[in-house]
């Protein structure tokens, strides 16, 4: 097992809370982070079709097997047991009784509302992260390796090919279970949707124009876009529009949560191929994206990022606040440092009148200048930024 940055927040949670939920991406390492944090817990799988019978069917046998509780894995598919453990751990008054997975947010978000609120902790599992990898030894040499192998840790583990790996996920995993949260009449128009969101990564999200290169309504493309979010595929950056600029960007960014699902949708296959597509940049974006997301998850900071562009052109890959202050990003793939990579850095502290306390360039390049307060840093050492 590859030690996950999320162990230590889930044992404390497991001792304050009696459930503790993870949830996450298919095959982003969950049922292997829980089981080998609570070696001593019975494990429950509702991937098998007899257990998630005995679930549906009669809940009372399936909950008189785990007296103490237990790790339930796939809690989506069966959401009604949410109530029935409401009940077990209101009279146990167990921390850490049970440990639930889940690779659905909608249903899950649901169900914890209504029956487990303010009796689980929530945390989120995304895919390895650099830092991860690189305590290994295992992260990939070139800047195309990385994008293009993903962050998935099964790859990693059994050495598998990057590019069938990414094909055999999206047809086993993603094909899977959007059949079962879509009712799709024509498949082939999905498809062409997931290979054009690929394309449309770090750009703004265009409902119209993508349901006119599909071929169906803004309606259905709002749909698919919401089921791929809460599926865990991809994640959307809303824009910062408070009080800074006039005419700011209101339409959201569109991002892949693993850039070698988005490397394969795209019709990459080699790292050479990679280096000589034009949305490299537009990956190594979504890359550093990633990033900044899963350490938030996994330290639970709490972070709420945005990314900012208003009508004249002046834009910030991404920020977030801090107090009354914004901490900002800007993103280069490039691995040559120029100073104008930090141009939109300074353009944003006069736009929101100093209130830029730290400007943060992440690029690929190992030249580390600082200019009036905006730094640079490559990017395998994002997880520094958290521990300031």
């Amino acid at each position: 097992m590859i030690p996950r940055q999320l162990e230590p927040e889930l044992r404390l949670s497991a001792k304050k809370y009696p459930v503790v939920t993870v949830m996450g991406p298919r095959q982003s390492g969950k049922t292997t982070l829980v089981r080998n944090t609570f070696k001593a817990k019975p494990y429950v799988n509702l991937e098998i079709p007899e257990t998630l019978e005995l679930a549906e069917y009669d809940p009372k046998a399936f909950f008189s097997h785990y007296p103490e509780g237990a790790i339930i894995d796939e809690i989506q598919k069966c959401p009604k047991l949410l109530s029935y453990i409401q009940g077990i751990v209101d009279e146990s008054d167990q921390k850490g009784q049970f440990i639930l997975t889940g690779s659905q947010q909608l249903s899950l978000s649901e169900g914890i509302t209504q029956s487990l609120a303010g009796r689980t902790a929530v945390l989120t599992l995304l895919p390895l992260t650099i830092e991860e990898l690189k305590r290994e030894s295992l992260l990939k040499k070139t800047t195309d390796e990385i994008l293009l192998t993903g962050f998935f840790p099964r790859i990693y583990r059994d050495d598998l090919d990057p590019v069938k790996a990414s094909g055999n996920y999206i047809q086993t995993y993603l094909e899977r279970d959007v059949r079962q949260l879509i009712n799709l009449k024509d498949f082939r128009s999905f498809q062409r949707f997931l290979k054009l969101c690929a394309g449309r990564i770090g750009q703004l999200l265009n409902y119209q124009n993508l349901s006119n290169e599909v071929g169906v309504s803004s309606h259905t493309i709002k749909h698919w876009i919401a089921v791929l979010e809460m599926s865990f595929i991809i994640h959307i950056l809303p824009p910062y529009f408070g009080n800074i600029g006039k005419r700011t960007v209101k339409s959201p960014k569109l991002y892949f949560t693993d850039t070698g699902i988005a490397s394969y949708l795209l019709d990459i296959r080699t790292p050479e191929q990679l280096n000589r597509d034009p949305l490299r940049g537009s990956l190594f974006e979504n890359l550093v994206v990633n990033e900044m997301l899963k350490n938030n998850y996994n330290l639970e900071k709490q972070l709420v990022f945005y990314f900012f562009r208003d009508s004249s052109g002046k834009e910030v890959d991404l920020l977030y606040k801090e107090g009354a202050n914004f901490k900002t990003f800007e993103v280069k793939s490039s691995s040559t440092f120029h100073k104008s990579f930090y141009k939109n850095l300074h353009d944003f502290e006069q736009l929101s009148k100093e209130r830029s306390s730290l400007g943060t360039l992440v690029y690929s390049g190992d030249d580390l200048p600082i200019s009036r307060g905006v730094r640079a840093i490559n990017f395998k050492d994002i997880s520094t930024i958290f521990e300031e």
